[in-house]
């Protein structure tokens, strides 16, 4: 069938951006938040965004009002129902998940495609909670959802091909790069990046270099667009804790360990630019390294 109606479990970050995309590209769309401060409050992050795009005159507003116009918020998860295509995007945790799925697994018309954005979590485990793990496949999208054109598409050894190629052409529809991936814990990306972000901490750690000379190393000897410090700080230093224990306790690799460091800065808060301290510290203009990490 058709995609015409999508659905988006989550309207945080990663959910209201994916939410935009799929307005944008014509999709009607149903997203659903706990709360009605929390849909208000995704919705309007949507807004702010296409209104900058309208003050750079690269959108109009009669544009604006029509993506907007896609978009219906609720907090019942039952009304997903009618939705081609659902996508999740709630927090990595594994017992929140199993209830949206069951639940939406009840909800929605055999035909429906669930997605899940995990970065990290496994799309097999998640397709065993519902009754249609051929109809389930990974969307992971990239922060900025706007701007980031890669969505890794993952598919288990259950997803069906006719499945898949649906959830490949509507990454594509939504004027993203999608590339395929099976159900290898990090996929592609966080498979190589992780590694290389603990290892840059790993080299502050044993006095490598300082937080400015291992970023400035990176950006001017691989023609990286930012150092691995300030990525971490960017992506979020719990967040990348997180995956990386994850990818841990799958692989027991040293390479995906958490380095002390990592682990001790997350017990402080020190989470990156979300919070004002990381690797840097965002409350001084331009930002500076944060004294006494090591």
């Amino acid at each position: 069938m058709a995609i015409e109606t999508v659905g988006v479990v989550g309207c945080g970050l990663m959910g209201s951006g994916i939410a935009q995309v799929a307005a944008e590209a014509g999709y009607a769309v149903v997203v659903r938040e706990v709360s009605d401060a929390l849909v208000k409050k995704g919705l309007a992050r949507i807004d702010a965004f296409l209104q900058k795009g309208v003050e750079r005159g690269k959108l109009t507003p009669e544009r604006k009002a029509e993506v907007m116009g896609r978009l219906a918020g609720t907090t019942k998860l039952d009304e997903l129902g009618r939705c081609d295509v659902v996508i999740e995007a709630v927090v990595e945790n594994l017992d929140l998940k199993r209830e949206v799925y069951q639940a939406l697994d009840q909800a929605c018309p055999a035909h429906t495609i669930f997605a899940s954005n995990t970065s990290s979590l496994s799309i097999t485990e998640m397709a065993a909670f519902t009754k249609r793990a051929d109809r389930f496949v990974g969307l992971h999208f990239f922060n900025p959802v706007p701007l980031m054109k890669l969505v890794e598409v993952v598919r288990s050894p259950l997803t069906s091909s006719a499945a898949f190629d649906e959830a490949y052409a509507f990454a594509k529809s939504l004027g993203k790069e999608p590339i395929k991936a099976t159900d290898k814990t990090g996929f592609i990306v966080n498979r190589l990046l992780v590694p290389y972000l603990l290892d840059a901490i790993r080299a502050l750690e044993e006095g490598v270099g300082s937080v400015e000379d291992i970023d400035r190393g990176m950006q001017l000897g691989c023609g990286h667009p930012m150092g691995p410090l300030t990525l971490l700080d960017f992506v979020g230093n719990d967040t990348t804790y997180h995956i990386a224990n994850i990818m841990f306790d799958e692989f027991r690799e040293k390479r995906f360990a958490p380095p002390p460091l990592l682990k001790r800065m997350v017990q402080a808060g020190l989470h990156g630019r979300k919070a004002g301290r990381g690797f840097y510290d965002y409350g001084q203009d331009p930002p500076r390294p944060m004294a006494g990490l090591v």
